[in-house]
């Protein structure tokens, strides 16, 4: 049997040398959105260990969308001179540079996870008040949002589309929308944090429609010759909150905008969500989007080892295998998962050759 998370992807005209992914990371070493040489290691490092595409952290379209003041931005021109020189070592060997294009609305401004985090910063130490569809906070120790007017809705949706022509001219080859993890698309899709009365709230429809909006906008700009990405929490695994079957419907529409693949995650609208804590948890969302809309997904979640990510694939319930913290353990993970599959392969850069077992 042929090993299909080693066989190549071609999405439009891009063509992906296997089938695992590095999944966006946020590192949080950022000073006014400026990627940095941490940045250039941590992500040049994946690819040289022989993952297909290696996609940026959350990167914020504006300063007021980032998760934390230490968050990658591509709000200005200044932010990129170092993007580009990762997208050149990135291609250099082999691989993908993506970038994740993000808004973190209600749960922007927090603090880094090892600065006492995460909980809100505030004003007086370099924080800000977030946005939000609905001034509803994300938990009882944040502050209440902003309720964005119809105007600043525009605002961010040229700010996304200006941060999609900024990846281009950086060199990235796939863009992803952020619109999971209870961030401010996600934000707009779920009736846990959008009760607005306007015509962006209400039906599933009317929650769908600022999100459609940015991906058309996105779609707009963004080469043909490349493929955008969305990614989706599949379900705010909380009862009258988003779900699967509302995840089905807007992929459809996704797809209708030109988006060619949904990355398929879960969770992060509420604090109080009951996340399951298995290997391949999220592998069903994917499984019913890609088989039931007819469009390639993305698997990921607890995945953490190549026999697992392989029956993925085989079982035809997923096109990709994004994976996140297994890069983090180890680099080169698709190195290593070829050998417990017993493939050779031509990924091992010369310089490493001396420790191909």
């Amino acid at each position: 049997m042929n090993k299909m998370l080693f066989s190549p992807l071609k999405l439009r005209e891009v063509v992906f040398r296997n089938r695992i992914t590095v999944s966006p990371m946020c590192q949080y070493s950022s000073e006014d959105g400026f990627a940095n040489n941490w940045h250039l290691v941590h992500l040049g490092s994946r690819a040289v260990g022989g993952a297909a595409l290696v996609t940026t952290e959350a990167t914020a379209v504006e300063p007021r969308g980032r998760i934390s003041p230490q968050d990658l931005g591509i709000w200005k021109d200044d932010h990129l001179e170092m993007l580009k020189q990762i997208t050149t070592f990135i291609e250099s060997q082999g691989a993908l540079a993506g970038i994740q294009l993000a808004h973190a609305g209600r749960k922007a401004s927090t603090r880094r996870p090892w600065d006492s985090g995460p909980r809100p910063v505030k004003l007086e130490e370099g924080g800000w008040i977030p946005v939000a569809p609905t001034s509803i906070p994300y938990d009882t120790n944040y502050p209440v949002p902003i309720e964005l007017t119809r105007r600043e809705m525009q605002v961010i949706e040229k700010a996304f589309q200006k941060g999609v022509e900024r990846a281009y001219a950086a060199g990235f080859k796939v863009v992803e929308i952020h619109a999971a993890h209870g961030y401010l698309i996600h934000e707009f899709l779920s009736p846990l944090s959008n009760q607005r009365k306007d015509d962006y709230g209400g039906s599933l429809e009317n929650r769908m429609k600022f999100p459609l909006e940015i991906v058309k906008a996105a779609r707009k700009v963004w080469p043909e010759k490349y493929p955008l990405f969305v990614r989706i929490s599949a379900t705010d695994w909380v009862s009258g909150g988003w779900d699967l079957e509302q995840s089905v419907v807007f992929s459809k529409k996704l797809k209708e905008e030109g988006v060619d693949l949904i990355v398929c995650s879960s969770g992060g609208m509420v604090s109080y969500a009951e996340i399951p804590d298995e290997p391949g948890y999220q592998v069903p969302f994917s499984d019913r989007i890609r088989n039931e809309v007819g469009i390639p997904t993305a698997a990921l979640g607890l995945i953490t080892e190549a026999p697992q990510a392989e029956k993925i694939l085989q079982e035809g319930k997923a096109d990709l295998i994004a994976i996140a913290r297994g890069f983090l353990r180890d680099p080169y993970w698709p190195l290593m998962a070829a050998s417990r599959l017993q493939i050779e392969t031509s990924l091992w850069p010369a310089q490493y050759l001396r420790a191909k077992g």
